[in-house]
């Protein structure tokens, strides 16, 4: 009796959970549609789950473990409880097996306990997320007994039997039904998401690192609105990856913008869309960590009603507060897509509203009339190095490195560390030339802010001039060019070999061409840009360079793909929202932590960023700098 009883509310659990996971799926298909290869995706699952989520759940030992335990026992209790169910494979030797994978989810359970009783960490959500650790180990508990008591040979009273299935019952339902709207809503639209996600060759299975931003359709008038107004703007599989939140808090607690009180909390950000998706909520029931100034229940949602605005349910300065660095995108374990979400909601305020913030209205009216966002003259792109006679490459010309320079080529400060790179490959003997005036902007700024339209533009004219000239490679000191060129030119015809200014003169350094005869003998921290190294993952080449010039390196507390944004990528300093701290005040203060009086630097918006950062601090070095004085010619 006993274990029919188990079984029955085993299956009518699980079944009431299928349905309620069939009405959530209804949601998402008021999205937009997408290509999607589910096939592909179900192969991959596996892989997906067990290495790429895993490898970022992993970065915390203790959690990887309650993971395992809980997650792993959970999953072989149900199917073992399942297969149970079937009165004559009801043999002791399973029901110890069930045991068994009880027992580990028991101390899995215990452990979920200790995190949010004990360690409690501050980014995690509460409210009914609290009845997490009760529901796996009342299940758990319950259940193992139960099973324990039938591989015995049954000796528990009948009545203390069903007590223990009633409880066990209760924390199984509290699981299940969590899948549609709870803490384990992650368990099924996480693998959901895995299976349909938006950018497949993130994971180990695909091409690797993918994180350009793919084209708007500007053409095709019946393409519907450019960007995201209203939740079901985004595609049905976007609106899925929202789903897949687990509140973590992660991404919350690698966010600058959070950490420096500016009003942005993603993972806030990833529960306002979900929270869209339903006609008339609000959040008034979040229970986690707000955007900081914002207060909750004040917006309600729905999907015909606009995302973003002073009464929706994202204030403006929500959005334009981010710095599209992607630590939250880094750290999610369920690897959403935060910052796609955001420039596709910029797309919209700016294609379709004209809502961009006042000051970036402006440099992308200067982006638009003179291939600037400066405004200023192409013609004067070279003034900086009128001494050194650049070589430019003119229609039809030919070189073996072709030195795209950027807009810090107008910058007094970055000019010194354009000139010190153009000594270093003098020095080398480097075959290279530059475009000079017609070198247009590489429209990162245009892109980040949402006019996506603009960025096309100047893409495809920098494409038709780029694919003019022979070279073998393209060599920049700017991470933003540097992603741009690499990752989001291919999109247009611009396929091209491209190297990040330390990764060439590292080469240059190994090959002998660059013979360090002075080595720096002192201290160094380095700042890793976003650019360089979360998007492209290059983390290694400046630390490679910097151990071949003889700096002593020492590593900041949050460094590599895990660094601290300097705060001005995504047009952050364009939009002026304001917050309790400056991003470049916070990740200074972790350059001085390390007790290095060098802050050595590969990016020359971070080069402005951080030497902005009022003294005392440590010196602000571009590595060509350093570089430079480490290979002075002997006397």
């Amino acid at each position: 009796m006993v274990a029919a009883a188990l079984s029955t509310v085993t299956l009518t659990v699980l079944l009431v959970g299928l349905a309620l996971a069939l009405v959530q799926a209804r949601r998402w298909r008021a999205g937009r549609a997408a290509a999607v290869d589910l096939w592909a995706g179900l192969a991959a699952l596996p892989g997906r789950y067990l290495v790429d989520v895993h490898a970022v759940v992993g970065r915390t030992p203790f959690n990887a473990r309650f993971h395992a335990l809980s997650a792993g026992g959970f999953l072989a209790a149900l199917a073992l409880l399942v297969v149970l169910a079937l009165p004559p494979l009801r043999h002791p030797a399973l029901w110890g097996l069930l045991a068994l994978a009880l027992a580990a989810m028991l101390a899995g359970g215990l452990m979920v306990g200790y995190r949010r009783r004990v360690l409690r960490p501050a980014g995690l959500s509460g409210g009914r997320f609290n009845r997490l650790p009760l529901a796996l180990t009342g299940f758990a508990a319950a259940f193992l007994l139960v099973a324990a008591d039938q591989s015995a040979g049954g000796v528990l009273p009948v009545p203390v039997g069903l007590a223990l299935v009633a409880l066990g019952g209760w924390g199984l339902a509290e699981l299940v039904f969590g899948v549609w709207n709870g803490p384990l809503k992650h368990a099924v639209h996480g693998a959901l998401h895995l299976v349909a996600h938006p950018r497949p060759a993130r994971f180990h299975d695909g091409a690797g690192r993918d994180s350009g931003l793919r084209p708007l359709d500007l053409e095709t008038a019946d393409s519907g609105p450019l960007g995201a107004g209203r939740v079901v703007d985004f595609a049905w599989n976007r609106l899925l990856g929202f789903d897949a939140c687990v509140q973590c808090g992660r991404c919350e607690t690698a966010c600058p913008a959070f950490a420096a009180g500016l009003p942005l909390n993603p993972k806030k950000l990833i529960q306002d869309l979900v929270l869209s998706l339903d006609e008339g909520g609000d959040d008034r029931a979040y229970t986690g960590s707000r955007h900081p100034g914002r207060p909750v229940g004040a917006a309600t949602s729905g999907p015909s009603r606009p995302l973003v605005g002073p009464q929706a349910m994202i204030h403006p300065d929500t959005l334009w507060a981010c710095t599209t660095c992607r630590a939250c995108v880094q750290e999610c374990p369920m690897m959403i897509e935060h910052v796609d979400a955001v420039v596709d909601l910029r797309r919209f305020q700016t294609l379709e509203l004209g809502a961009t913030p006042a000051k970036a209205a402006g440099v992308l009216e200067e982006l638009r009339a003179t291939d600037n966002p400066g405004g200023r003259s192409l013609d004067r792109r070279l003034d900086w190095a009128v001494d050194l006679r650049l070589p430019v490459l003119a229609a039809g010309g030919t070189c073996d490195v072709l030195l795209w320079l950027g807009d810090g080529a107008y910058d007094l400060r970055n000019q010194r560390s354009l000139r010190a790179l153009v000594l270093l490959l003098r020095r080398a003997g480097v075959d290279f030339a530059v475009l000079g005036a017609e070198e247009l902007d590489c429209g990162d700024v245009a892109r980040r802010l949402g006019d996506e339209a603009t960025f096309q533009d100047l893409a495809r004219r920098n494409v038709a001039l780029l694919n003019g000239r022979r070279f073998a490679r393209i060599v920049t000191a700017d991470p933003h060019a540097f992603h741009t060129l690499r990752n989001e030119y291919p999109a247009f015809g611009g396929r091209w070999t491209v190297l990040h200014h330390t990764a060439f003169l590292l080469e240059l350094v190994r090959s002998g061409a660059l013979t360090v005869t002075a080595p720096l003998g002192q201290a160094v921290a380095y700042h890793d840009p976003c650019y360089l190294g979360r998007y492209n993952g290059e983390t290694d080449a400046p630390r490679a360079l910097l151990d071949a010039i003889g700096a002593r390196r020492r590593e900041m507390e949050r460094s590599g793909l895990r660094s601290r944004c300097c705060g001005g990528g995504g047009g952050a300093p364009l939009t002026d929202v304001a917050g309790e701290r400056r991003i470049p005040d916070m990740r200074m203060d972790d350059a001085r932590a390390s007790g290095a009086p060098i802050l050595a630097v590969a990016c020359p918006t971070c080069t402005l960023m951080l030497e902005g950062v009022v003294e005392p601090r440590p010196a602000v070095a571009e590595i060509a700098e350093l570089v430079l004085a480490a290979t002075e010619p002997t006397r």
